[in-house]
């Protein structure tokens, strides 16, 4: 919240600044915690691969099985626990993934440490903390729009956007410090600690309002995910901008398969050249993060997702031509940073966009329909990546996985959402039924 807002309310209101001050509070408690898992988890992403491909001695079929076994379980839990996350009080299922997700990240030091440690064990990891990690996601992207009001929404998630950019490069640069000091294995405790620390976070969130009540039965179960995904697919802008994030998941999960991949072997960037990599392209996240309401203001939504899509397209050739050395290093990172930052920009406007959209009934399962189809396609990339490199090479792996970066720019700049000039002004709650929604998307929102 602006400081000027905060001072009107206290000249109008007690009981409003009381509101405002618990909002403040639970929103400043939301983003350290988030961006303390994500910096987990950025120094888990650069200790994984050296853990399987340096240590275990991972083969090109190992990795992609790595990859898919990460994401599978989007596949067959996203859309229920998005009807978890509309139904249950979202910040107590934080909690509870948080602290699960810990034990289980502290598996793999453990294994290490005993001698036990394996392909199947990594596997086995990677399956638990993708389940985990959906619950959580459906709960914590809800749970933004109890937080702010619907008007605040693109600037909370700026501000969101650019602690976690920040997070992350962050726990990049220290995964990178621990891995070489430690080693990857050790560097996973990391990990475990950020999803202690958020846990702890996520209970200073002030509970939201119920809406619905808890439970439910068992045979409502599809007919909600049933309301849910026929909203999204009714919906004129958000139709769209869901199938283009499924095409861009598959292009970018054949893409990030070989990424760190490629770096380790055919380049021989080593886990210090891969840390700083990762390391300066997360924080090109941050200037996204910080330029977001500037962009989008400046040439509306639309363009800015195109631009957030296109950029993953032409910021991918580099590492199609890249060779062995600094130079190829740095622009490597350089391309890295400004992928990252367009795209970021992009993720928090189309966020910002789909929840002002969205009747708060429908959030979590709104959010989890785009998760399902998005995270559905990226075990069927990382196994098409293993295929295609074991038939032709990792190399045209890549240069597949690149050129299919440019379907979904295609799918939102021919559809509406890809010509919407401003942010909707009508507030979610105002959408009151699904069949409506549609209708009030197009007049509320001034297309090109």
């Amino acid at each position: 919240m602006k400081r000027a807002h905060t001072l009107t309310l206290t000249r109008r209101s007690g009981n409003r600044l009381r509101q405002t001050d618990g909002r403040a509070q639970s929103l400043r408690a939301y983003w350290v915690g988030e961006s303390t898992s994500l910096a987990g988890s950025s120094a888990h992403a650069v200790a994984l691969p050296v853990v399987a491909v340096v240590e275990l001695d991972a083969t090109p079929r190992q990795v992609s099985l790595l990859a898919a076994a990460a994401t599978a379980a989007a596949v067959v839990l996203a859309l229920p626990a998005g009807v978890v996350g509309d139904r249950c009080a979202k910040r107590p299922l934080m909690v509870a993934t948080d602290l699960t997700a810990a034990a289980v990240v502290a598996t793999v030091p453990l294994c290490w440490a005993t001698g036990s440690l394996s392909m199947p064990v990594l596997y086995a990891v990677a399956l638990l903390l993708g389940a985990l990690t959906v619950f959580h996601q459906a709960a914590s992207v809800a749970i933004v729009p109890d937080l702010v009001r619907p008007q605040d929404l693109p600037a909370a998630h700026s501000r969101i956007g650019a602690a976690c950019a920040v997070a992350d490069t962050a726990g990049t640069y220290g995964g990178t410090l621990v891995v070489a000091l430690a080693g990857a294995a050790r560097a996973l405790w990391l990990d475990a600690l950020s999803y202690l620390v958020s846990a702890c976070c996520a209970l200073r969130i002030a509970p939201e309002p119920a809406r619905r009540p808890q439970g439910g039965r068992p045979a409502r179960v599809m007919g909600d995910i049933r309301e849910g995904v026929g909203y999204v697919m009714r919906d004129a802008i958000q139709r769209p901008l869901v199938l283009a994030l499924t095409a861009y998941a598959y292009a970018d999960g054949i893409v990030t398969t070989y990424t760190a991949y490629t770096l380790l072997t055919r380049l021989n960037a080593g886990s210090t050249g891969l840390g700083v990599v990762m390391g300066v392209t997360g924080a090109g996240g941050l200037a996204g993060a910080l330029a977001a309401r500037r962009l989008t203001a400046r040439f509306g939504p639309g363009r800015t997702i195109v631009a957030g899509f296109a950029a993953y397209a032409v910021c991918g050739v580099p590492l199609l031509v890249a060779r062995p050395g600094v130079a190829w290093l740095s622009v490597l990172a350089v391309a890295g940073a400004l992928k990252m930052a367009v795209g970021v920009a992009a993720g928090s406007t189309h966020r910002a966009l789909r929840q002002q959209l969205c009747p708060p009934h429908l959030q979590s399962r709104a959010q989890q329909t785009a998760v399902w189809l998005a995270s559905g396609v990226r075990p069927l990339a990382a196994l098409s990546a293993g295929g295609i490199a074991a038939v032709c090479g990792v190399r045209t792996a890549l240069l597949a996985g690149t050129a299919l970066y440019l379907l979904p720019v295609a799918l939102v700049w021919l559809s509406q959402a890809g010509r919407l000039a401003t942010m909707p002004t009508t507030p979610a709650a105002s959408l009151a039924t699904p069949a409506s929604s549609p209708a009030t998307a197009d007049e509320e929102v001034r297309v090109h």
